[in-house]
């Protein structure tokens, strides 16, 4: 049997992570995500205190503990995110930290132009959502200085037999949940725009980090 995945407008993608907001830790364990890789993907950025660090999908903010310890408050962060249930979370959770230099923008990223250039740039969990991904991609790598990192942290189908044997339950899922398209290779999109790309995978290939460093 053959599968193809079927994008949906982005108004759909908003609403249904409005919907999906306060559910994010349990997709998180239904989907086996390794402990610690958001911290990886975190240190995978080189950030160091004082830069500038953009994240684009942050959703509720999971990263930010991460990010916010990596940039100290002599740095920035910038977030943007289409869904406002999920920048709601992200804003109560800035909030209650006090963390008051981190700048959220309700928008599409395609869009998203930081005031000043980027020392890093994060996908966490975000790429393969986004039916216009290259297109992002490009504009985030942009926005990047010389010696610059963009990291994209996200899960695919393990090699194999085992992936193979998943595919169906996994394009179940992600067309009623969290709109991931298995399909898209983003290790080698980033290689496209940045000639060269390092990726490691984990949870026997279910997961991997990859990034590439602007020259």
């Amino acid at each position: 049997m053959t599968y193809a995945w079927v994008d949906i407008d982005q108004s759909a993608v908003s609403q249904r992570y409005d919907r999906l907001a306060g559910l994010i830790p349990f997709f998180e364990w239904l989907l086996f995500l390794p402990r610690g890789l958001r911290q990886k993907a975190v240190d995978r950025l080189a950030v160091r205190p004082g830069d500038r660090v953009l994240e684009v999908g942050c959703g509720t903010g999971r990263n930010f503990p991460y990010l916010y310890q990596a940039v100290r408050r002599s740095g920035h962060i910038y977030g943007v995110d289409l869904s406002t249930g999920m920048l709601c979370k992200a804003n109560m959770l800035c909030d209650q930290h006090g963390w008051n230099n981190i700048s959220l923008t309700q928008g599409d990223a395609a869009d998203f132009s930081a005031p000043e250039p980027l020392d890093g740039v994060l996908f966490s969990l975000s790429y393969n959502t986004m039916p216009h991904h290259m297109k992002v991609l490009r504009q985030a790598w942009k926005q990047l200085r010389p010696g610059g990192r963009l990291v994209i942290m996200d899960a695919k189908l393990p090699p194999g037999l085992g992936g193979r044997l998943i595919l169906p339950f996994i394009h179940w899922l992600m067309k009623w949940t969290m709109l991931g398209n298995p399909y898209i290779r983003p290790w080698e999109d980033l290689k496209q725009i940045a000639g060269e790309s390092d990726k490691k995978e984990f949870l026997l290939g279910s997961y991997y980090i990859c990034h590439a460093v602007k020259p």
